[in-house]
């Protein structure tokens, strides 16, 4: 596994959880702060992405080994190999899940949970009702996860992987307007097709044509031309498979039962923070999943802060704030 590392060993340590379609990489702009701040910072490349090796990027492959528990070990042996008895562990987009998990899972490990643009609300995708996919069809929609976890989807990111990315990571920030974020009702093809159609796509389309009509004419402050080639090379070179695999787990009934019969009536019993960008709809995506985080999920939350001016990529649109919002929460716990 590879990782970065910043800040002094031996001082209290976090581990920061990326996403899809990220990389360690994608903490880069907070990782100094929390190193000036006393902290020792380890951010991975994760199971299926990036410098990691050890795992397999066809989609013929054995699911389990993507399966959130198995990453949650991968998690748990980092730890091992690095002598760490117990971390913060910071998860954003899918690193969130994979952070809840580990506090469920192994709730002697961490001390505390920062969960970010993903809230996890104890409902997982693959137990939730299955006729909704056949009424968003009829409205001419599908569901993004859903997709993912078809054979086309990596071919049809990867074919160019730059291009792809700058309209993808556009289109999901604060930059695109139409980013207005609001609760939803329920988990229905009415409600589901109010989303953007990066969550809820056109039927006829992959993620590649989803996107494309929204590429920016220029780069981003907050994401470079040097910055977007990072990703852009890294996903060249391996596919986007690897995460891809993430989300067929995520959407099976059989290895969603698998994760509940572990994980299944557990509490995230250590303190625990939500952040976002307030201009991401992931906040929402899943309807009833930020309320259900703090009333029921966390018994020990202390506060879910959407930040002004990001989108779904806070600590890249928004680093000092994010950074300023760990680090006043770490040093509390």
């Amino acid at each position: 596994m590879r990782i970065v590392e910043a800040g002094v060993a031996g001082r209290p340590p976090i581990l920061l959880l990326h996403g899809f379609p990220e990389l360690a990489y994608s903490w880069r702009k907070v990782m100094p702060a929390l190193a000036a701040a006393g902290f020792h910072v380890i951010a991975p490349d994760q199971r299926g992405y990036g410098e990691t090796t050890g795992w397999d990027n066809r989609y013929d492959t054995d699911l389990e080994r993507f399966r959130v528990l198995n990453l949650v070990e991968d998690v748990a042996q980092l730890l091992a190999r690095l002598g760490l008895e117990q971390v913060h562990v910071v998860g954003h987009d899918f690193g969130s899940p994979v952070a809840a998990c580990c506090a469920l899972a192994k709730p002697q490990l961490f001390r505390s949970v920062v969960l970010m643009s993903a809230p996890v609300g104890g409902i997982a995708l693959g137990s939730r009702d299955s006729r909704v996919h056949d009424d968003l069809a009829k409205l001419g929609r599908k569901h993004y996860q859903w997709y993912y976890s078809t054979r086309e989807a990596d071919a049809n990111m990867r074919r160019a992987p730059a291009a792809f990315l700058r309209a993808y990571y556009h289109y999901k920030s604060a930059d695109w307007p139409g980013n207005e974020p609001f609760p939803l009702k329920d988990w229905s093809a009415v409600e589901l097709a109010k989303l953007p159609t990066y969550y809820v796509m056109e039927l006829d389309k992959g993620m590649a044509e989803t996107v494309a009509p929204y590429a920016p004419a220029s780069a981003s402050p907050w994401l470079t031309d040097v910055e977007l080639a990072v990703y852009a090379e890294s996903f060249q070179r391996t596919g986007f498979q690897g995460g891809l695999n993430w989300y067929r787990c995520a959407t099976s009934p059989q290895h969603t039962a698998a994760v509940g019969a572990v994980v299944g009536g557990r509490k995230i019993d250590a303190p625990s923070m939500f952040i976002a960008g307030a201009a991401d709809w992931g906040i929402y995506q899943k309807p009833g999943e930020f309320e259900r985080m703090q009333t029921s999920v966390c018994t020990d939350f202390r506060g879910a802060h959407l930040v002004p001016g990001a989108g779904h990529w806070v600590q890249q649109e928004q680093p000092e704030r994010t950074a300023e919002l760990l680090i006043n929460f770490l040093r509390a716990t």
